[in-house]
């Protein structure tokens, strides 16, 4: 018996928590496929969730621009929408005021989120409980589902994978060597290092953003490998994640990329600098490798990472070794 027949899924922060915020829309859908299932994500992620078929609709918020009215905007938008049942997933007060007043019977998310004493449900969030995130997101529905942890999953089209096609005529390796956060990141040197020692007659595609160009381009430029190739810019995230699912091993950072994998299954081997694995972020593939440094007193440094090392140093990146 489906308890809920028009849900929404709130999750507004980075592009990687939106990921594996896919989770939940794939446990709603195995245990209730006749309900309507949406989600609400920060403007610019929007596109991971094209044409995803157990997914109503995606609702987005612009927070670069008029935030403040764009949010009261979209509490309109959600309480014109009925939703009876609205699980949020992120600690935050602008979504937690949706969630409060969204009008739906049914309401869970964070105790830590300052509109918490007004849901329904609230679980504790704790960072570094071992658990992953994904674990943390079936807390708010588990009192009526069960116990039971989705992986992230998502749907690359038809011509998504038709796209990567043309790069997929030999057997390749695709790396994803930036992050927002500079002490999240395998420093610039490792990454030159990583393509020198890879199999030559294999392919090296280097992954990003647009912006992320710039440093692929050095790294190609100064490794011995044969055959690197850019692909920054040139590909969507969900043309990304469809190339990634078919490599031979995908290179990631802590960050988007790695959640990518986690989202197809991909082999990945996911490096972690200043964050660690205990935060609840790791890697989700049936073949995953974590490479750390541990035995530092400075780590982890913070949750998210920072622009420089804080001590200077950066010895839980450049002590990473390759081989």
């Amino acid at each position: 018996m489906t308890p809920y027949k028009n849900i929404l899924i709130i999750q507004t922060a980075f592009i990687g928590d939106a990921i594996l915020a896919s989770s939940l829309i794939e446990k709603f859908h195995n245990f209730f496929p006749d309900s309507r299932v949406s989600i609400l994500v920060r403007k610019s992620n929007e596109s991971i969730f094209k044409q995803h078929p157990f997914l109503t609709e995606v609702l987005t918020w612009n927070k670069t621009t008029n935030k403040f009215i764009n949010l009261i905007k979209l509490l309109f938008r959600i309480r014109k929408n009925k939703f009876d049942c609205v699980i949020n997933c992120h600690r935050y007060a602008s979504s937690g005021l949706l969630t409060a007043f969204s009008g739906a019977r049914h309401t869970a998310g964070y105790k830590e989120n300052p509109f918490g004493a007004l849901f329904n449900v609230n679980a504790k969030h704790n960072i570094g409980d071992g658990r992953h995130e994904t674990e943390r997101f079936n807390d708010l529905i588990e009192d009526f589902t069960d116990r039971t942890v989705f992986k992230p999953k998502l749907y690359p089209s038809v011509k998504d994978l038709e796209f990567v096609t043309a790069y997929q005529t030999k057997e390749y390796l695709c790396m994803a060597p930036s992050s927002v956060w500079f002490t999240k990141q395998l420093p610039l040197e490792k990454w030159i290092e990583l393509c020198d020692v890879a199999d030559p007659l294999k392919n090296i595609f280097l992954l990003g953003a647009e912006s992320d160009a710039a440093v692929c381009e050095k790294i190609k430029l100064n490794s011995q490998h044969p055959s690197i190739k850019i692909l920054a810019g040139k590909l969507s995230l969900l043309q990304s994640a469809a190339l990634m699912e078919k490599a031979t091993m995908n290179y990631v950072n802590d960050s988007a990329p790695l959640h990518l994998t986690s989202a197809t299954n991909a082999p990945v081997t996911a490096f972690f600098c200043s964050t660690i694995p205990k935060f609840g972020f790791g890697p989700l593939s049936s073949n995953a490798k974590i490479i750390e440094v541990e035995g530092l007193e400075c780590r982890p440094c913070g949750l998210h990472g920072y622009k420089n090392c804080p001590l200077g140093h950066f010895k839980c990146g450049y002590l990473i070794k390759i081989i």
